[in-house]
């Protein structure tokens, strides 16, 4: 077992933690935002939406780019690839994706937002598409 593996199987394990959490968070707010009249409800959910960011997406966001960069740092002849600086390019855009639901969760925890569940819907396919562009470059190695 070398090291390479076992930090790309703490990838893949980060990975799909936090994209579990990026997939659930934005149906949090689909519900939060639906259901605004029912405070109970509502107080419920602004927990859960508080846990699963603190407790499951930044943990497993930290723990994807530490694994990440030290997968790069162990075979840096992957930098010489297009599809890498086109994943990497798709990674920060999904940070701004991932740091942007951290506002509006700011803003619903606060009742300041004013997006709809049709939103929120809409938002909550972002990361699915980051998912499949970046599963594909990684595994298909295009360019």
């Amino acid at each position: 077992m070398d090291a390479y593996s076992v930090f790309k199987a703490i990838h893949f394990i980060a990975l799909v933690s936090w994209f579990a959490a990026m997939f659930y968070l934005p149906r949090l707010f689909v519900y939060h935002a639906e259901n605004i009249d029912n405070r109970e409800f509502v107080r419920v959910v602004k927990i859960m939406e508080r846990k699963l960011f603190n407790f499951i997406g930044i943990p497993a966001f930290v723990l994807t780019l530490i694994s990440g960069v030290v997968l790069l740092c162990l075979n840096l002849s992957l930098f010489h690839f297009g599809w890498l600086h086109t994943k990497l390019t798709l990674l920060v855009l999904l940070i701004a994706w991932f740091f942007w639901s951290r506002s509006l969760l700011v803003q619903l925890a606060n009742d300041t937002c004013k997006k709809s569940g049709k939103f929120f819907r809409v938002f909550n396919e972002i990361p699915t598409l980051f998912l499949i562009a970046i599963v594909l470059l990684a595994v298909l190695k295009p360019f």
